[in-house]
């Protein structure tokens, strides 16, 4: 069995050649990683102008305290006069500042009377007047290539009238269990030893939250010719091909078998890791199968750990999960020596984390309604020991 350590630098360090890219219209691509840098072709603004309805002046003018109203410049119209001494123009948010104004003075700042203004109260010279560039300048580098597309991206290109934007293809990720005694969502069971898949169903979820576009193949009997079929076919599809169960030494885990006959390279075979040690990782040119167990909670969590970084890595994209520091409520026993994900509560009090187990049931891998609730996986190295009340811990979040 490999290091846990070891296993996670060999995911990072596997390159893939053709990262594929396509052109989406601007509001499709949200949630895609872009593939190309977003740089300013002008000035924002490209001219001095109002952030305020008022009046603008010159603010020497403003110890006068009454100016004439030359004109009227609503928003979007061509300036037509200039200020000039003794005058203002009124002005509206998001106009262009008249030449020989500098100086916006708001609206409530002063009392109309007939064709003048009297100023009630001055402002800083300046005031309410967005400078050349103040949201960016032209040639500055906005949105870098491999940044997830949100709502603020999108705005700031629509700004720069960029509508179709280069982003890389979510990468098709073939989905499909192993297992004789698995019936699909609506299949009547025959007999007791039928179980109901969740295996697929949860990994379609994952695909799907973390930027994958899921191709669901179900569950497969224990049959080689089958199961060489299967994964032979979904690698024609796709560029993931994950799959549930096969992957330990029983008489029917032919999944480890086939993916060496298929000529995939495999990466790695069995890692120190609790829930999960069989988890198996190859390549074949630039496509993977990730081979996980076939316990529901160990196929979560080694999918979360394995899966997301292959998903990622086609989008150029950053993690979605993140660890942070946290303090045990309760104590915590250390089971194996092995790295160990151990699902948990979590809670975020005064700005500082806390971490429990109420409700998390200690057995096999394979209880997945540990995960329910406000979880999270509390993470311990194989070098960890069992701590106290009050430890900080690392924990792994879903972003």
């Amino acid at each position: 069995m490999m290091h846990f350590d070891k296993s996670i630098q060999m995911i990072e360090n596997l390159e893939i050649n053709n990262c594929k890219t396509k052109k989406l219209y601007l509001v499709d691509a949200l949630g895609y990683v872009l593939a190309e840098d977003i740089i300013a072709d002008h000035n924002s603004p490209e001219f001095p102008t109002s952030a305020m309805d008022g009046y603008a002046i010159n603010y020497d003018d403003m110890a006068i305290g009454r100016l004439k109203l030359a004109s009227i410049n609503p928003a979007g119209s061509a300036l037509k006069e200039d200020v000039i001494g003794g005058t203002c123009i009124k002005t509206f948010t998001g106009s262009l500042m008249p030449h020989g104004a500098d100086t916006l003075i708001p609206i409530e700042n002063v009392e109309v009377e007939g064709d003048e203004i009297i100023i009630k109260e001055e402002v800083p010279q300046g005031f309410s007047v967005r400078e050349v560039g103040e949201n960016y300048a032209k040639g500055k580098l906005l949105i870098s290539k491999g940044t997830k597309i949100d709502f603020p991206q999108i705005g700031v290109m629509a700004s720069l009238n960029i509508a179709n934007v280069l982003v890389y293809e979510k990468p098709t990720v073939a989905i499909l269990s192993t297992g004789s005694e698995l019936l699909e969502l609506g299949v009547e069971q025959t007999n007791d030893a039928q179980i109901r898949s969740s295996n697929n169903y949860i990994l379609e979820a994952i695909v799907k939250k973390y930027d994958g576009t899921p191709m669901q193949l179900g569950c497969i009997k224990d049959d080689k010719a089958s199961i060489t079929t299967a994964i032979s076919d979904a690698l024609e599809k796709s560029d993931i091909v994950v799959t549930t169960g096969g992957v330990s030494v029983g008489d029917f885990d032919f999944v480890k078998d086939v993916i060496r006959e298929l000529g995939c390279d495999v990466v790695f075979k069995g890692v120190r890791i609790k829930p999960g040690q069989h988890i198996m990782v190859a390549k074949k040119e630039d496509k993977f199968i990730i081979g996980l167990p076939g316990f529901a909670y160990s196929s979560t969590v080694t999918a979360l750990l394995y899966l997301i970084p292959l998903i990622e890595k086609f989008q150029q994209g950053k993690s979605a999960l993140h660890t942070v520091k946290a303090k045990l409520k309760e104590p915590f026993v250390k089971r194996a020596k092995k790295a160990e994900y151990t699902a948990c509560n979590i809670t975020l009090f005064q700005g500082e984390y806390y971490v429990d187990f109420e409700g998390k049931k200690v057995g096999s891998s394979a209880i997945l309604t540990n995960m329910l609730g406000n979880v999270a996986l509390l993470v311990t190295s194989e070098d960890d020991t069992s701590k106290e009340i009050g430890d900080k811990v690392s924990v792994l979040l879903f972003g």
